[in-house]
């Protein structure tokens, strides 16, 4: 009797059975043997570079400006960055023995300027693989925490375990302003999740050979680690640095002797003191030497004012408004907000001073209701006017209030 000469199934049980010069083949192990194929096609050609169009840095610039409003000067800093990381892999072996280093990158803003943004953007048109790591929850090894060692772990789980397309990738290490030391003052306890793990980072940030444990978690002697050489890595670091103004404004003011100290002074504008950062503020913060020697391109992102705000509400391709006009158009509903009510979501938005996630938390607080009783209606229209989000915001403070 006919029988597939690979799971052993009968010609009956079978939709289809092809018959070969020696043995049989059914539908279903040749749907299984063509998802195998799929699969390893997919992970050879997914990062290969040699078939990748090298945008140029203003083509680069050009795309984070659909997604991410302003911070021209992030971008532009970012776009050099990425450009040449990927000139530095396609680099072909030469005779004059001139290597080009990788430049780190860190960007300082506050909170809610776009820092994790533009790295998720970005990420968007990569060929390399990319991930994003919180510096928060890493500590020194043996402490309770993650190893410095899980950042090359998320690398490698997205390169999908190919090891030769994660040396070539980027990380983008998000709050590393959580790690800087916490005082000078000596203490008997150690800093395990501040200077410990800056010291961890620095083998990382330079280049070398790290043992990586595939699965993330703590190292264990039986646990087969998989070697990952950081050379090519490309390392981004945003951080708030909450209070770094201070430190910039303390040195911009002991700088400043002599006759011209008040023609100095009126030049710097003291709302913006982040554009005037320089490597001995980061010092100042608490990051300590080695790692800002490792980190040589130092940028900024401006604070947001209230156009901007107003541009981030409904500009991008993917802007807050346009969520929620295409979370209600699949109910069957057509969302429209008057432009005074936008108005009004800008102006609380800097008033509770949250940047760009402030925006998104006052929509919700607005919409909750309509999104609540709207699918279960035949509204056809929906009209938010300035009226509505006043009473629903209001409504809001008062119950906070009465909570306190």
């Amino acid at each position: 009797m006919d029988k597939c000469s690979f799971c052993g199934r009968s010609r009956k049980d079978t939709n289809l059975l092809i018959a070969g010069v020696s043995g049989h083949i059914c539908d279903s192990c040749i749907e299984q043997a063509n998802a195998i194929l799929e699969e390893e096609f997919k992970k050879k050609d997914s990062f290969d570079m040699k078939e990748v169009a090298l945008l140029k840095p203003a083509e680069i610039k050009k795309f984070l400006d659909q997604y991410v409003i302003g911070q021209d000067e992030a971008k532009k800093y970012l776009s050099v960055a990425v450009y040449n990381h990927y000139k530095r892999l396609i680099q072909p072996a030469t005779s004059d023995d001139v290597e080009i280093e990788k430049s780190n990158i860190i960007l300082v803003g506050e909170t809610g300027t776009g820092k994790t943004l533009l790295a998720r953007t970005i990420a968007r048109m990569l060929h390399v693989p990319f991930t994003i790591v919180d510096a928060t929850v890493l500590t020194e090894a043996g402490y309770v925490g993650e190893d410095i060692e899980s950042i090359l772990t998320r690398l490698l789980q997205a390169a999908d375990y190919n090891v030769e397309a994660a040396e070539k990738g980027i990380v983008f290490i998000d709050e590393i302003d959580k790690i800087a030391r916490k005082g000078d003052n000596p203490s008997i306890t150690r800093d395990v999740s501040g200077e410990g793990v800056q010291q961890g980072l620095l083998k990382l940030l330079e280049g070398a050979i790290v043992n990586v444990p595939p699965q993330g978690g703590r190292k264990h002697p039986e646990q087969k680690m998989i070697p990952v050489n950081t050379k090519n890595i490309l390392f981004i670091c945003g951080g708030a640095f909450d209070g770094i103004d201070r430190k910039i404004g303390q040195r911009l003011n002991t700088r400043v002797v002599g006759y011209k100290a008040g023609d100095n002074r009126e030049a710097i504008d003291p709302s913006n003191l982040l554009q005037y950062i320089a490597p001995q503020d980061l010092k100042s913060f608490g990051l300590i030497p080695e790692i800002i020697g490792r980190l040589p391109i130092l940028t900024y992102l401006n604070p947001l004012d209230r156009n901007t705000l107003r541009r981030i509400l409904t500009e991008p391709k993917n802007s807050i408004i346009k969520q929620y006009v295409k979370l209600f158009e699949m109910d069957k509903i057509e969302l429209h907000f008057s432009e005074d009510a936008l108005d009004y979501i800008v102006d609380k938005a800097v008033e509770f001073k949250l940047g760009a996630r402030g925006l998104r938390s006052i929509c919700e607080t607005i919409m909750m209701d309509h999104m609540f009783e709207s699918p279960g209606k035949k509204t056809g229209k929906l009209e938010i006017t300035m009226a509505f989000a006043r009473e629903k915001i209001e409504k809001a403070n008062i119950a906070l209030l009465k909570a306190g």
